[in-house]
């Protein structure tokens, strides 16, 4: 009984109760309780763009889980069906309770194509619309506590130690019953094959799977120097790679699948913001110098003139970025997807230099903004998040940007859980000499990362605020902001109430 309090207390996990059966609220509630802890964690990154692009992957496999009954009315409502990133350069993913998925840069770095990426989302999240967590909880009893602890924690440490999360998932089966190892065999498998007839519907090749099992099997037989984390955690066995050879039609693994221009992009991408170090990133800005670089593919070069400019942003050499910017643009021109990235990049480099005119120049204007945060990935230059988030920012350093309150109205509108977009919109409004509004912003940025005692904070900094203004004849619009700071303060209090109780 000790160890498993000690392990609550270490995870920060809400009681379970005495049933061993954890219901799709409480499954919801402790995925609340972990993402908190990750959101804070110095490894998490909300890059707009890659975030984007493992999103447009992510929500077709969503929504063929939906289709084909394998996602439950129940579960698609309750679970928040969201990925977090985390800037480490090992080779991983992992699902979370309540519909949270974890996927290092490291991951999105190496997979060759959308479908390699496509298949490992689609196994985690055949995880989650299974139930596997609840069934774990079910087959171990009263057990469960310190099993589900110990399973959390190493998630938890994986992104700093792979060594030491090994010993905290070790530590916390060895007190489980003999045949919890044959049972995750099953889900391993179980997830397999629930994740391999989403690929189709979605729209990936199937091919992607065996693919990545190829991969997988290569890097263990070479070496597992602790880079690799994801074969730890799905062990990969002769079973599981017969099978999804076997799933194959007859033909079907024939020649392996091109990269797109946009994936090659997004992985160089991956590969430079985990934070490689100065020596790697100046070699990625001579890439494109080397002899025979010409003859090399041409996804390959497109992928070594996005690693340059990106790196050479990072060490901050704004000339190096731009003459591999060019380079870039005339490697992709005429492939809309992979252009719009270019520009993206472009809007980037400038802003990063300093030069925001020339940053709004690579930019869609506001009227231009698709209303979808994930649009298609075969879309004709699409526009979504990361320009609206890239534009506000330049524009906040102009001093003119007015001009994307309604943009980010509607953003947090659809999306409340956008920390990001409530941050810009409170900047925007502090600009505009809306102090009430800001402070709400700010608050709810805080609420929308489950830090309730923050947003509290903020609403009640918001409700002085509205007494001092209303002290000095406040207009209508600061009443009804006021009225608004009232009622959420009540109901994120209630919340924060609520978390204290599970402690």
């Amino acid at each position: 009984m000790c160890g498993t309090t000690a392990v609550h207390a270490q995870a920060g996990l809400p009681t379970l109760g005495d049933s061993s059966d954890l219901t799709t609220a409480q499954e919801r509630q402790l995925g609340d309780r972990i993402i908190r802890e990750l959101y804070r964690d110095p490894d998490y990154i909300d890059d707009a763009v890659l975030n984007e692009y493992v999103d447009s992957i992510f929500q077709p496999l969503v929504k063929a889980a939906r289709e084909r009954g394998e996602l439950s009315p129940e579960l698609d409502e309750r679970f928040a069906w969201e990925i977090l990133l985390g800037r480490d350069r090992t080779v991983n993913a992992f699902a979370l309770p309540g519909g949270y998925f974890g996927v290092h840069l490291g991951l999105i770095g190496v997979v060759s194509t959308r479908d390699e990426l496509a298949s490992v989302l689609a196994h985690e999240l055949s995880h989650v619309t299974q139930r596997h967590i609840s069934r774990l909880i079910t087959q171990q009893n009263r057990q469960t506590p310190l099993m589900l602890g110990a399973l959390v924690l190493g998630a938890l440490a994986a992104s700093k130690s792979p060594n030491a999360a090994q010993a905290l998932m070790i530590g916390g089966q060895a007190v489980a019953v003999q045949n919890q190892l044959n049972f995750s065999r099953d889900m391993e498998r179980e997830a397999d094959r629930i994740g391999y007839g989403l690929m189709a519907p979605a729209g990936f090749a199937p091919q992607g799977f065996v693919a990545m099992f190829d991969k997988l099997q290569q890097a263990n037989r070479i070496n597992d120097n602790g880079s690799w984390p994801y074969l730890r955690s799905h062990p990969l066995t002769t079973q599981r790679i017969a099978d999804m050879h076997s799933r194959l039609p007859p033909g079907g693994a024939a020649a392996p699948a091109t990269p797109t221009l946009e994936h090659a992009m997004m992985a160089a991408r991956a590969r430079v913001l985990s934070r490689p170090g100065v020596d790697v990133w100046r070699q990625w800005t001579t890439e494109p110098l080397g002899t025979g670089f010409a003859a090399q593919p041409l996804p390959r070069r497109v992928a070594a003139w996005y690693a340059a400019a990106l790196s050479a942003s990072q060490l901050q050499d704004v000339s190096a970025a731009r003459t591999a910017l060019r380079g870039l643009m005339e490697a992709v021109r005429g492939d809309a997807p992979a252009l719009r990235q270019a520009k993206l990049l472009s809007a980037e480099i400038e802003f990063a230099a300093g030069d925001f005119q020339a940053a709004l120049q690579q930019l869609p204007a506001q009227a231009t903004l698709a209303s979808s945060a994930h649009p298609p990935a075969q879309a004709a230059a699409p526009t979504g998040r990361p320009e609206m988030l890239l534009r506000t920012q330049a524009l906040l350093r102009t001093g003119n940007a007015q001009e994307m309150t309604g943009p980010l109205q509607t953003r947090v509108a659809t999306h409340p859980h956008d920390a990001t977009a409530w941050h810009l919109l409170a900047a925007v409004w502090q600009q505009q000499n809306h102090p009430l509004r800001a402070v709400r912003a700010e608050a709810e940025a805080h609420a929308a990362r489950y830090d309730y005692q923050a947003a509290v904070d903020r609403f009640k900094a918001g409700q002085d605020l509205a007494r001092k203004s209303g002290s000095r004849g406040g207009d209508a619009a600061d009443y009804i902001d006021a009225s608004i700071i009232e009622t959420r303060l009540r109901a994120v209090d209630s919340l924060l109430k609520e978390q204290a109780a599970e402690r």
